[in-house]
């Protein structure tokens, strides 16, 4: 961390736990660009948790919810932008531990970073103080995020509504193929091809991470899919006129 970094004492207050173990927050906040020692272990304890902890809030919260809109549910708070704007709420990025090419490349206000580091601080907390305590504060970090939460808000993922749309059709399911990764390890940019067996073209996909990569080539490919769906809708409708005109 550059010496002219926040004092850590700050955050933890922000954070609203008193760490018993302080090294868990240092540990959480440093980013695999520092070395060895780093946040990637705690990230992937954290990942589980805040899962778990939302799932728990929305079963409670959505008493006659089906599973399937309390996965779409718990995705959209625990998907990387959500956990991203937490970490700006605590103004996370300047508390941030990062080698001198992620720190000159921008990576204290890069989303993944900051969405991974939120994961990594809940699992230095639950290390330090257990489920219980671990709770009390995640669910108040997103407080106003699960009370504003509802099922006809809900959003399904391009990836979701395509799959779901093939289902429904009795179609295979797309496949996913990387094609490329270019530029450097501090700003990769991911090319994905989405492939449906009985479409004879791709669609492609572009961004920063894979994911996001093929979210944006599932979104081509479902908006053909839907222009296809109305076109056809439309020459039924048009059909059905004629006969009855006749």
């Amino acid at each position: 961390m550059a010496d002219n970094s926040p004092n850590i004492d700050i955050l933890i207050r922000r954070l609203g736990h008193p760490f018993t173990d302080t090294s868990l927050v240092e540990l959480a906040l440093s980013h695999r660009s520092v070395g060895a020692k780093n946040n990637e272990r705690l990230e992937f304890l954290g990942d589980s948790i805040v899962n778990y902890l939302m799932a728990e809030a929305l079963y409670k919260q959505f008493p006659d919810c089906r599973e399937g809109d309390l996965s779409r549910m718990r995705a959209q708070l625990v998907k990387g932008k959500t956990l991203a704007e937490i970490a700006l709420e605590f103004e996370l990025g300047d508390f941030l531990r990062l080698g001198p090419g992620e720190m000159k490349s921008g990576g204290h206000r890069r989303e993944s970073i900051l969405a991974d580091t939120v994961e990594a601080l809940i699992g230095a907390m639950f290390l330090d103080a257990g489920m219980d305590v671990c709770r009390e504060h995640v669910v108040r970090w997103y407080q106003s995020r699960l009370e504003s939460m509802t099922i006809q808000g809900t959003v399904k993922d391009a990836k979701t509504s395509l799959q779901e749309l093939l289902q429904s059709r009795k179609q295979s399911l797309p496949h996913y193929k990387l094609l490329t990764i270019t530029g450097s390890d501090h700003q990769q940019q991911f090319t994905v091809e989405c492939q449906i067996e009985h479409l004879k073209q791709g669609f492609q996909g572009v961004a920063s991470t894979r994911r996001e990569a093929e979210q944006i080539a599932a979104q081509a490919a479902l908006e053909l899919l839907q222009q296809h769906s109305q076109q056809h809708s439309q020459q039924h409708s048009q059909q059905h006129s004629q006969q009855h005109s006749k």
